[in-house]
């Protein structure tokens, strides 16, 4: 992954100084023009790429590449100095800040986002809702058939996540598991797009995704021009209950969501945007935007653009919560 990452950065820099080279008379970088890469945790990969879609509609001389890695790939391509922005769900730690500014980086740090983990079921199961506690044996392997919960004739549990280095593992193993390994019925696959794949086909499996990916074009269709028109001049008016509405928690109809419950708690919830808000549904984490880039650059920019509100509004359009907007507007309706 580093050295996919490493060729990656490489290329975008040589891309950027060929177009520096062919006119050095034209400014090719500002704020809204020119060429900048950024790395992004893949668990976000839906939200970053309608962010770059409207950006780079509104600012046509803007070219936004992004790059999607694990947590940690995206932490050290900062760190490395690669890239100058990175997108994860979390924050830097005090000697990583320290560690940066002592290269003469200036670090920004905004939170974006409140993203929530889904976890998804075949249709066939009958399995409607677990406690965290039931979740957690079933991680570690004390749970391995379906009838060790209830009955259920679904047989031999079976879970799966995106990949192996991702923030959704490391979620669950910090704040479900209390660090202790996974059993043997934990599989990793290459993409989020494989995990309802498997869940889809075997009735057996348990999916753990990010919950935007429940609205997600899995396809990997992107708007045409005459969509992101109407979807910018949407987002321009200032009605963020039909941004909302738009969502409408609607989840993928070929599969099903499993509702969660804390152990205190005879009620479960689903990661619906009100319940992420009240703090009912368990599952979820902040989102951040961390950045060195000089002011002035097409980096900086685009970083003013995902901290502003009209980012916040697309945001509200995903299925989770916008960390920089009143969040009166966010209904189960």
């Amino acid at each position: 992954m580093r050295c996919r990452l490493s060729m990656f950065l490489m290329i975008a820099a040589a891309v950027a100084l060929t177009a520096v080279s062919c006119d050095r008379n034209k400014p090719t970088d500002s704020s809204t023009s020119g060429l900048a890469s950024l790395v992004c945790d893949e668990s976000f990969e839906n939200i970053l790429n309608q962010e770059v879609d409207v950006f780079e509609y509104s600012y046509p001389n803007a070219n936004i590449i992004p790059y999607y890695a694990s947590e940690s790939a995206a932490v050290d391509s900062l760190l490395q100095l690669k890239t100058s922005m990175i997108i994860v769900p979390r924050e830097l730690t005090a000697e990583q800040v320290e560690y940066l500014n002592s290269k003469k980086k200036n670090v920004k740090s905004r939170k974006i986002a409140v993203d929530a983990i889904a976890i998804i079921a075949n249709n066939e199961n009958p399995i409607e809702e677990l406690s965290i506690e039931e979740l957690k044996n079933i991680l570690i392997g004390k749970y391995t058939d379906w009838n060790d919960i209830s009955p259920n004739k679904s047989g031999e549990i079976m879970i799966v996540f995106d990949n192996q280095g991702s923030s959704t593992v490391k979620y669950m193993r910090d704040s479900v598991t209390g660090g202790q390994l996974f059993g043997k019925n934990v599989y990793a696959q290459n993409s989020n797009k494989e995990v309802f794949e498997v869940v889809k086909r075997k009735k057996n499996a348990l999916g753990i995704i990010g919950v935007t990916w429940l609205n997600a074009d899995l396809d990997g269709g992107t708007a045409n021009g005459v969509d992101i028109k109407s979807k910018v001049e949407k987002l321009e008016r200032n009605d963020t209950t039909e941004l909302a509405s738009e969502y409408n928690n609607n989840f993928a109809k070929d599969l099903k969501v499993v509702a969660i419950r804390r152990n205190d708690n005879p009620i479960a919830y689903k990661p619906y945007q009100y319940y992420i808000y009240t703090g009912d549904y368990p599952f979820y984490r902040s989102v951040y935007v961390i950045s060195t880039a000089p002011g002035g650059s097409l980096a900086n920019g685009f970083y003013s653009f995902l901290t502003g509100v009209i980012s916040q509004k697309i945001i509200l359009g995903t299925g989770i919560l916008p960390a920089m907007m009143p969040q009166r507007n966010v209904s189960l309706e």
